[in-house]
């Protein structure tokens, strides 16, 4: 059954579906932030920090394979396999077993720890699968992150009124669905095969000389601005719904409803970008994304008082379209400007550091939310700006990408 089922799906949108599955982790204490601020007297502040411990446990996680080399030591089916099981049983333990905020934020963590070895190393795997048109096989992958992001939301949406304990367990079944999937297909041909621990040639040293090439540094800079604004954005959609009015006057089912809707329109924004990445390329396409999530950013700061409930909901869907559309493409040039004997780790340390940006903008936004309310997104703005900025060498030169190839 399980051949059949991967000869159907063949081995991009077999990776891909097990990137959703494992990723449904990642927001799933978000999908039901409304019954645990409730249950257990949250602040947005700290529903923040839940999804912070997260972030947290990813970049320790990322940096632990990706500095010790076991990203490019070992199997990556191996490593998405064994990530997955324990970032299941992680989030299943924080469903069933924590009763209150520190031992929750404790299993988030572990299972942001968990995903350092399901995100990074399913790019590997589209990599070492589908090494050429890479842009547009990331764009399937990361989609797929976008609607695993979602996907709680859509379950809380139609629970029934489910305790929201079940509706975070069912991403755990989810993700070790996935780990069978990856199971059944395995590494790809298009990579090294993971060598013994103790290969000398992966290093940190190795991995953060990288950064040394201008076009992964140009591309890991713009992936940087996007990663401040991406998962804030994320983190605070449902609140911003609400807040604004749009989950009161648009009914498709309340907050949750709707931020499945924002969110989940990442990944048509992640396909339509792969698509045109074929004809305009990751550079172009990777630029034109971050741009227009900053038109949105801006747009929402000035207009949230005066747009009609419909209108914002529009714009929000738009903004979450973009927001997301950019990533594969820094990772699709970050891997072309890359030794090839380091993908995985020069993969996982840019995800790493992104994280860890990530924490700061998360802590900010939500923090200043409960003072400043829907003007917090003037934070957001940051992201892009700079972003832009740091990526401006490959938008003004491309050929930078091809040289470092040679």
């Amino acid at each position: 059954m399980g051949r059949g089922l991967i000869g159907w799906l063949g081995p991009v949108w077999t990776i891909a579906l097990a990137q959703l599955f494992g990723t449904s982790l990642w927001f799933s204490a978000n999908g039901v932030a409304h019954e645990l601020m409730a249950a257990w007297q949250l602040s947005p502040a700290a529903l923040g920090w839940l999804t912070n411990a997260v972030q947290l446990g990813f970049i320790v996680g990322t940096l632990g394979i990706s500095l010790s080399g076991i990203a490019d030591r070992f199997p990556a089916s191996r490593i998405f396999i064994v990530s997955a099981i324990a970032g299941g049983a992680s989030n299943a333990a924080f469903a069933f077993l924590a009763a209150g905020l520190p031992v929750a934020i404790l299993c988030r963590f572990l299972v942001g720890v968990s995903l350092a070895g399901i995100y990074p190393l399913g790019m590997k795997l589209i990599v070492s699968w589908a090494p050429h048109g890479t842009g547009a096989a990331l764009a399937q992958l990361v989609a797929m992150l976008t609607l695993g992001t979602a996907l709680p939301h859509l379950l809380q949406a139609g629970s029934g009124g489910l305790p929201w304990q079940a509706v975070v367990g069912a991403s755990s079944v989810l993700a070790i669905f996935g780990a069978l999937l990856i199971g059944w297909l395995g590494d790809g041909p298009h990579l090294p095969k993971g060598g013994r621990p103790g290969t000398r040639d992966v290093h940190a040293g190795a991995v953060l000389a990288a950064f040394r090439r201008p076009a992964f540094r140009a591309s890991a800079l713009g992936y940087f601005g996007h990663m401040w604004e991406l998962y804030a954005f994320w983190t605070v959609v449902p609140l911003y719904l609400l807040q604004s009015g749009v989950a009161a006057a648009v009914p498709f089912g309340g907050a949750s409803g709707l931020a499945f809707l924002v969110i989940a329109a990442g990944a048509l924004g992640s396909l339509l970008g792969g698509v045109l990445s074929r004809r305009q390329g990751s550079v172009r396409v990777a630029a034109t994304a971050l741009a227009l999530s900053g038109l949105c950013g801006l747009v929402f700061v000035f207009g949230w008082r005066s747009l009609p409930p419909a209108a914002l909901l529009v714009l929000m869907v738009v903004w979450g379209a973009a927001v997301v559309a950019d990533s594969p493409h820094f990772s699709a040039i970050s891997a072309q400007a890359c030794p090839p004997g380091l993908v995985g780790s020069a993969l996982a340390i840019q995800n790493a550091l992104g994280f860890a940006i990530t924490v700061v903008s998360i802590a900010i936004v939500t923090s200043l939310f409960e003072r400043w309310a829907l003007d917090s997104a003037w934070l957001l703005l940051m992201g892009p700006m700079l972003g832009l900025l740091g990526f401006r060498p490959l938008m003004r030169d491309p050929g930078m990408l091809a040289a470092s190839r040679q």
